[in-house]
């Protein structure tokens, strides 16, 4: 099942700004590598669970791995054929909004190698450009 928040004030927001870097979230603060975007997207909940997926996949159940981001932010899209007005359209899916910098997910507890193949297969499912980082380098 794909990440979703359990509960939300408002069922509906606005698009917002993706403007500027990521301020917070922009360094590796649990495990020893990371995987940093290089640009700003909206990233859905089944591309990060494609990733996770992935990840543990090719991990075989070694090391640990920490997922960085969530998606908290709903998108609605009208259906097809429909003229314009009538309100907003219903939720298509849940975002997290990604701006550069921003690390995505660590790995701790395997040797870099390792950690650099599963983040190469991981980078492949994701919609942005990213890069391999350890911790205390950005």
């Amino acid at each position: 099942m794909p990440l979703m928040p359990k509960r939300v004030k408002y069922r509906q927001q606005q698009r917002g700004s993706r403007k500027g870097n990521a301020t917070a979230g922009n360094t590796v603060e649990f495990g020893e590598y990371g995987l940093m975007a290089l640009e700003r997207a909206w990233v859905t909940a089944i591309q990060i669970e494609a990733c996770r997926v992935s990840i543990n996949r090719e991990l075989k159940r070694k090391g640990k791995l920490w997922c960085r981001v969530f998606p908290d932010k709903p998108y609605s899209k009208k259906p097809l054929e429909v003229r314009m007005g009538k309100g907003k359209g219903a939720i298509e899916g849940w975002v997290v909004v990604i701006k550069p910098g921003r690390i995505l997910f660590e790995l701790g507890g395997i040797p870099e190698p390792l950690a650099k193949v599963a983040f190469r297969i991981a980078a492949s499912k994701m919609p942005i450009p990213t890069r391999f980082i350890t911790r205390g380098l950005t």
